[in-house]
């Protein structure tokens, strides 16, 4: 059995299942599809590589982020009011529906907040902003990470967006 510690630039691979201080299951990677990241390179949120540190292929833990570890605190700024004509005429505008739009650096999602006759409240909070997390995780594999996995590490999206780039993590 390889016992690599979890350390700066090792591939790690991960089963976990992540809940909220109330034990609702927010997501989970499933048995057979392990979350594999180059450690150290910002690929999740610091609250969660700093609790993988020193585990090994095999280890099994709990680990609880706190808002400033995870996603940060919630921004009350992040809500804003958007003319409620410049949704298309048969988008179905609910609160809590999840919409998509062009900002400057690219695709930005938002939440509706509330909306009334001319104004939705869009709040672009991530949807984990402010909360506890609890990462149930397994260790499936340690490894040096190659040439070509850190060079892509690099280039990966940052937990300031969505976590996973849309690939479907932490």
């Amino acid at each position: 059995m390889n016992m690599m510690t979890i350390s700066e630039d090792k591939f790690v691979s991960i089963n976990y299942t992540l809940r909220l201080d109330n034990g609702e299951v927010v997501e989970s990677s499933g048995e057979n599809l392990p979350f594999g990241f180059v450690f150290g390179r910002n690929q999740v949120i610091p609250g969660l590589e700093k609790g993988l540190i020193g585990l090994k292929e095999g280890d099994s833990a709990t680990i609880t982020v706190s808002p400033d570890e995870g996603y940060g605190q919630r921004n009350e700024e992040l809500l804003q009011s958007i003319p409620r004509q410049h949704f298309p005429q048969d988008a179905s505008l609910s609160v809590g529906a999840v919409f998509q739009m062009m900002g400057p650096q690219g695709p930005v999602t938002f939440i509706i907040n509330s909306l009334n006759d001319d104004t939705v409240i869009a709040d672009f909070n991530h949807p984990l902003a402010g909360k506890t997390l609890q990462f149930d995780i397994k260790v499936m594999e340690v490894r040096d990470a190659t040439p070509e996995e850190i060079q892509g590490a690099m280039g990966a999206c940052s937990t300031q967006g969505c976590a996973t780039c849309g690939s479907g993590c932490c």
